[in-house]
């Protein structure tokens, strides 16, 4: 991401890898904060691989590099030497002081509030074609499909081509499709089974254009502000959540959805413009893959190998196919449970929306994610899920699930961060593609099972099954992270920078403490 604009600390130590299948779960930074006396945890293949030297290519599209990290030792206040890096807050927007991310972030403004437009415009138009809200859903399930079926691939080619070019070319597509249905409504020839090409379509280019678009943020603002950009980007499709179906309702009553589609045909215009307008000299630019066999075999089994990916990835699975399915409960709850019309349930996704947008400003105030966040996000998520479950009016409701839309965002941002960091350049496109693919694809699973619970059962126990999978999920693979590192939850109630409520650390430095306190008892 661009350069900082707020006040960053430093703070180093020096770590040596010296096991590459060994497994950290904490960041150095979490790491230097939460034990300053013990050993620093090993990340496998190091957790800044984009500053790793000496690389050493290895067969079927692998990448695997070597790295000896040196920092400046520096002596705590007890007069221990600590070894220890700790990136400090930096300031809420301190990726836009980069130009090129600048002229993207304008750009995914438009556009995304143009892909708004046209969601809310398509599901309006299916259902005066059918009357069918099971055609809806159809036709989310046909635009989701192909990153599950295909997401894998798209992450090959992200990692095979220039990002930057490959992105014009997708977003090209999507302009294309989109004017495609507008002259189809416009004409009056539009059938539903259109839309679902049109739809299905869409989600091929998809495919390729998530894994890049995801990866080209480290390519236009490094490493150093990655975390602020994923951040503003959540921050910017939910500023369009906000926007577009505004427009949209406002497009269709005046002239229909035809020109809804047209709008957002237009829009993809911004994207490219600002694509366009980059200079590529300060791009920073990660090696281009050659064409080989294997490719997608390597990138899974890269991601098997190294377990802080596997279970950020499994967590966020589980979650987007369980717990964001809040389309298909809102609507019910709206109308069965608290019998209020489309205006009170507009405003449930407003509520939503509008924590989600504070999620995503409040993330992007952290330079450096953490797995202890990751983790936390799910659990509060999950609790939050499961309260506005029982929520006895319809006002309660709506504050939980601003509160909902806060902590998942939360978890969305720190998992997307966190992986991207932890991976190695040349993998980031089949990683963040499998990332996609688990987050993304999970829906058209998840969707008809909680539809259909919601239905037996009502939508408070949809709601509360939602809720109560999350947790599991999230502290089921708490659990595992902490076991893997041989980490202990430590609370500490004292007050002062110095302490932390609840902190992780060794389980050897747990014992450690325990023997000093009963020595000094004795």
């Amino acid at each position: 991401m661009p350069s900082s604009t707020g006040a960053t600390t430093h703070r180093t130590r020096t770590a040596t890898t010296t096991d590459s299948t060994a497994v950290s779960l904490a960041t150095e930074a979490d790491a230097a904060e939460e034990t300053p006396t013990a050993q620093p945890f090993v990340v496998p293949g190091d957790d800044d691989p984009d500053e790793r030297t000496a690389p050493s290519a290895p067969r079927s599209g692998g990448t695997s590099r070597s790295t000896t990290r040196s920092s400046t030792a520096r002596t705590t206040g007890a007069g221990t030497t600590g070894t220890r890096t700790n990136s400090g807050r930096r300031g809420m927007f301190s990726a836009l002081g980069n130009r090129n991310y600048r002229y993207f972030f304008i750009g995914q403004v438009v556009s995304n509030s143009g892909t708004w437009v046209q969601r809310i415009a398509q599901d309006w138009l299916v259902l005066s074609l059918t009357g069918s809200a099971f055609a809806v859903g159809v036709t989310t399930a046909m635009q989701f499909l192909p990153m599950l079926l295909f997401g894998l691939f798209g992450g090959v080619l992200a990692d095979r081509f220039p990002k930057r070019q490959l992105l014009i070319a997708t977003q090209a597509a999507m302009g294309l499709l989109a004017a495609g249905l507008a002259a189809l409504t416009l004409s009056g020839h539009v059938q539903v089974w259109h839309i679902y090409a049109f739809a299905f379509l869409l989600g091929m280019v998809t495919v390729v254009d998530n894994p890049t678009r995801q990866t080209f943020v480290v390519e236009m603002v490094g490493k150093k502000d990655l975390g602020n950009a994923v951040s503003l980007n959540a921050a910017n499709f939910q500023t369009a959540r906000l926007i577009g179906p505004a427009v949209a309702g406002g497009l269709m009553a005046a002239v229909g959805s035809g020109y809804a589609f047209a709008v957002n045909a237009v829009s993809f215009g911004a994207v490219i413009l600002g694509l366009l307008a980059m200079r590529g000299a300060e791009l920073h630019r990660t090696p281009r893959l050659p064409r080989e066999k294997g490719q997608l075999r390597a990138g899974l089994h890269y991601v098997a190998g190294r377990p802080d990916l596997v279970w950020p990835i499994v967590l966020v699975g589980f979650i987007g196919t369980f717990g964001f399915n809040f389309a298909t409960i809102l609507s019910a709850f709206a109308y069965s449970v608290f019998h209020v019309g489309p205006g009170l349930y507009g405003l449930l996704n407003t509520a939503m929306a509008v924590g989600s947008l504070v999620g995503a400003l409040l993330a992007a105030r952290r330079s450096r994610p953490r797995l202890r966040l990751l983790v936390g996000a799910a659990l509060a998520f999950a609790v939050l899920e499961s309260t506005a479950a029982l929520a006895p009016s319809y006002w309660v409701f709506a504050a939980l699930l601003t509160l909902v839309g806060l902590f998942g965002l939360t978890l969305n941002t720190a998992a997307n961060s966190l992986v991207q960091l932890r991976t190695d350049p040349a993998m980031r496109g089949r990683v963040m593609s499998l990332f996609m693919m688990v987050f993304a694809g999970g829906t058209p699973l998840g969707a008809p099972l909680v539809g259909w619970i919601t239905e037996q059962y009502g939508p408070r126990i949809g709601l509360l099954a939602c809720g109560l999978v999350s947790g599991f999920a999230a502290a089921t693979i708490g659990f595992v992270l902490a076991r893997i590192g041989n980490l202990r939850v430590r609370l500490d109630l004292q007050r002062g920078p110095e302490h932390q409520l609840v902190a992780f650390v060794p389980r050897q430095q747990v014992r450690q403490e325990r023997d000093i306190e009963v020595a000094a008892a004795a």
